[in-house]
């Protein structure tokens, strides 16, 4: 197997974390070698945060460069946006329509820009753009926006069910299973 590159994109307290999470422990259950690599700008005031999720037979480094995302999974249009140059030509973006304004914007520097989701595709990507916000609240909580983007995801991965459950057991606290269970199944089947 090549290694499958995927770049979690968002702003902090998102949930990128837990997600990179998810799928690591995904992948590492069907037997991948699995790298993950976070970095931070300025997470804990709403910055963009980016999530590297690197695996196959053998990985040796954590680090996706431009052009080398199979998938950038994006929490937020404008980071989508953002990070394009990093996706492959044939790449998939999966992102949730939801804007966030940065500092720039909520400060009156600048507006936020309209028509992402259409740029990105005339730029020619291929851009899987979904309400993760509203269905995450109809699973119970707006914090689940993560999950709801793990289960839109899954639609990209040959794997059961099953499998995403089991690693999702692993990663989240049991008193929040059946809520993120939901937001899998909202994302996957929107």
């Amino acid at each position: 197997m090549e290694t499958t590159n995927i770049m979690i994109v968002g702003v902090g307290g998102q949930g990128s974390l837990l997600a990179s999470k998810l799928l690591g422990r995904l992948a590492m259950e069907q037997g991948y070698d699995v790298k993950v690599s976070e970095v931070h700008g300025m997470s804990q005031r709403g910055g963009s945060v980016v999530t590297y999720v690197r695996c196959g037979e053998k990985v040796y480094s954590p680090v996706i460069d431009e052009g080398e995302a199979d998938y950038i999974v994006s929490f937020e249009t404008l980071e989508a946006a953002r990070w394009l140059s990093y996706l492959k030509p044939d790449g998939q973006i999966v992102t949730s329509t939801q804007q966030i304004d940065p500092m720039p914007v909520i400060t009156g520097a600048a507006q936020y820009p309209d028509g992402l989701v259409e740029k990105m595709r005339a730029a020619g990507a291929k851009v899987d753009a979904l309400d993760c916000l509203a269905l995450a609240e109809q699973a119970g909580s707006s914090k689940a926006v993560n999950i709801v983007l793990m289960g839109r995801l899954s639609h990209y991965f040959d794997l059961p069910d099953e499998a995403w459950m089991k690693a999702l057991e692993a990663v989240v606290p049991q008193k929040f299973l059946e809520l993120n269970k939901n937001a899998f199944y909202l994302g996957k089947h929107a």
